[in-house]
């Protein structure tokens, strides 16, 4: 038989990572539903020219073809979304009529890219998002709640602690205005690489792309290279004596956001001004983070504020959001063993079987045991108890339960302690009930 060899860029876990996914996906839902969003679902593909339209390339898209289409039968070319904003945008546009404003939605869905895969990128992965959605207007502390609720998700999470880098293009614009920078879109594509390329071909990219002078240059970097935890930035940004409506504003609106996060989650928000985004649809505050000690992986959660993204002609659809990796987080948790389950099966009993003449008996047992909620499985085979006991702790699973002429007795194979016990009422404790996380031996 030919050697399958595995297709890179799908990941697929184990069933002790899967355990691990979805706890991590459920806890994401629980978090989003008590900061009161609905999910929604949108579909896998959108029509190929809608993906386009949002500033991304045709490289990252998967298109979508029957392979006995005939010609001309496949009338709209149809892709895979790249990921959930733009399915978004089109959701409310069709469903306006029916949706309550502000929109709140979360989403966690599959998205698909045409990219290379390497450490924390992947062509099939897991986005989780929420956004909220104004109709003509938003008012701007969604755009302090926003990232607070991705604080609040990622810290209920079994990974290392991540904090939010806040900053806003208008700061950006309004900077890059007022030393003279024409092309605004093109240096925010520039800036967002400096983490990748350095400030040497940054300072390269600016003089080649947009014909920054040496000084434009300098003072694009410097702008960049200011971090702060608290609203110190603003006199440093005011240093450069510096002014035009579009920054003063965009400096009022992150003064507020870093203090009304800090306010409400001391250390969440970090003001960072090197955060550009490259996505041309983000118009105020842009949001990046990474998980500490993990900073090689890049940002794990990122968003921002859109105005016009979402229109049809005569309503807009203002809205700020987020959206988790969910997929790059799994990988490196799941690959570097940061965290691990305490089973590898969701099975807290298995019930042995004395011979195959008594399975009838052993299933009777399982099927009561399920009734209470406990899961529970029947031995394979009724092989000598001490093989039955093997493929138990092999498995992780902690009680073999026994039928013997003394009546139903149960096994904590940690432990080795067995006792009695009545099939109507016996209980595991609420630890054992499922696999829990804990951290792995790295």
């Amino acid at each position: 038989m030919a050697k399958i060899a595995p297709l890179s860029g799908f990941p697929e876990w184990l069933p002790a990572g899967r355990i691990v996914e979805q706890q991590v996906l459920d806890t994401l839902r629980e978090t989003f539903e008590l900061h009161a969003f609905s999910s929604i679902e949108t579909r896998a593909v959108e029509p190929v020219d809608r993906l386009l339209s949002k500033g991304e390339t045709s490289k990252e898209i998967y298109l979508l073809h029957r392979l006995q289409a005939g010609a001309g039968q496949d009338k709209d070319e149809l892709g895979l979304h790249f990921d959930l904003t733009v399915p978004l945008a089109r959701y409310v546009l069709e469903n306006a009529g029916h949706l309550d404003f502000p929109f709140r939605r979360y989403q966690i869905q599959k998205v698909w890219r045409g990219e290379r895969p390497q450490d924390g990128r992947f062509r099939e992965f897991i986005q989780a998002d929420v956004d909220v959605v104004g109709q003509d207007t938003l008012a701007f502390h969604h755009e302090i709640e926003l990232p607070l609720v991705m604080v609040d998700a990622l810290s209920k999470l079994p990974i290392p602690r991540v904090t939010i880098h806040a900053s806003n293009r208008k700061v950006a614009q309004g900077f890059y205005e007022a030393i003279g920078l024409t092309d605004v879109e093109q240096t925010l594509r520039i800036v967002d690489k400096l983490d990748k390329v350095g400030p040497a071909v940054v300072t390269e990219l600016l003089e080649r792309d947009v014909q920054a002078t040496p000084d434009q240059a300098r003072l694009t970097l410097e702008l960049a290279q200011i971090t702060s935890s608290d609203a110190s930035f603003a006199d440093k940004i005011a240093s450069f004596d510096l002014h035009s409506q579009l920054l003063d504003e965009g400096l009022e609106e992150l003064v507020a956001l870093v203090e009304g996060a800090n306010a409400l989650i001391p250390g969440s928000v970090v003001a960072d001004l090197k955060i550009a985004r490259g996505l041309d649809y983000y118009t105020g505050s842009v949001y990046e983070s990474v998980m500490e000690g993990h900073e090689d992986l890049g940002s794990v959660c990122s968003g921002g504020r859109y105005d016009s993204l979402v229109s049809d002609g005569k309503r807009t659809f203002p809205g700020v959001g987020l959206s988790i990796g969910v997929s790059r987080i799994l990988a490196r948790i799941i690959g570097k063993n940061v965290v691990a389950p305490t089973r590898k099966v969701p099975t807290v009993v298995l019930v042995a079987v004395n011979d195959e003449t008594e399975r009838a008996h052993a299933e009777k047992t399982a099927f009561a045991l399920r009734k209470r909620g406990i899961a529970t499985e029947v031995s394979p085979t009724s092989a000598k108890f001490g093989k039955q006991i093997k493929y138990a702790d092999r498995r992780g699973i902690p009680f073999v339960w026994f039928s013997t002429d003394d009546g139903e007795q149960v096994k904590d194979i940690r432990s080795g302690e067995q006792t009695a016990v009545d099939m109507d009422t016996w209980q595991p404790a609420e630890a054992d009930m499922r696999p829990r996380l804990e951290a792995g031996e790295q």
